[in-house]
């Protein structure tokens, strides 16, 4: 496994262990418990995985997730941190990286932030970096939801263009927090957002995300 997908995925089992299996999280309705049961489900029954894009597979993914979240708790957090099976595309380091990097970063914070006295994570540049690197080529299928023009901006100046259209709210922050905001966690991104006030209201309510 690559280094920034490795570590963020062992950084969500910590997470998890630390909150405990009945702790809240970001994802609305998902306890510690069923966001490490969608974990393990996603890298080890793909036949189920298909469910999170596909209507035809969602009862599939329903069971896979029923059947998981059945499991001890500590079963599960081992499974995460062991990390896919061998035969498992995500076992090859490029697909990690690329898929794992930051949906571990994401869930990572959707635990994080959900308990009472969470702490700000100051992210090193290089892994900055690498998500600003992936919200890029992300952007425009995060934000294609948007309903108003949605432009990305990191403090540097540096801009990507998740969404063409008028009127157009810039969000401005550091790839992390801008990576949380297009995962559809708006309201615990730090960001600042500029542009008419029905547009940003509109922006700060909608689904975004893949």
């Amino acid at each position: 496994m690559s280094t920034h997908a490795k570590r963020e995925r062992l950084l969500l089992a910590d997470l998890l262990e630390a909150a405990g299996p009945e702790a809240p999280t970001l994802c609305s309705g998902w306890t510690c418990r069923d966001l490490a049961a969608h974990v393990v489900v996603r890298e080890r029954r793909p036949d189920a995985a298909g469910g999170l894009l596909l209507n035809v597979l969602k009862a599939r993914l329903d069971k896979a997730m029923e059947e998981y979240t059945a499991k001890p708790y500590e079963e599960l957090l081992q499974l995460i941190r062991t990390g896919p099976p061998r035969m498992s595309v995500y076992a090859l380091k490029q697909i990690d990286e690329a898929a794992n990097a930051v949906e571990f970063y994401v869930h990572a914070e959707d635990v994080r932030r959900a308990q009472p006295d969470w702490s700000p994570r100051e992210l090193d540049p290089v892994f900055s970096d690498a998500l600003w690197s992936r919200l890029e080529k992300l952007a425009r299928l995060t934000g294609r939801r948007s309903p108003v023009g949605l432009v990305l901006r990191r403090p540097d100046g540096r801009t990507v263009v998740a969404r063409k259209g008028a009127p157009v709210v810039t969000v401005t922050g550091e790839p992390g927090e801008l990576t949380l905001f297009c995962f559809g966690r708006q309201a615990a991104a730090s960001v600042t957002l500029d542009g008419e006030k029905e547009a940003v209201a509109k922006l700060t309510v909608a689904s975004l995300g893949i």
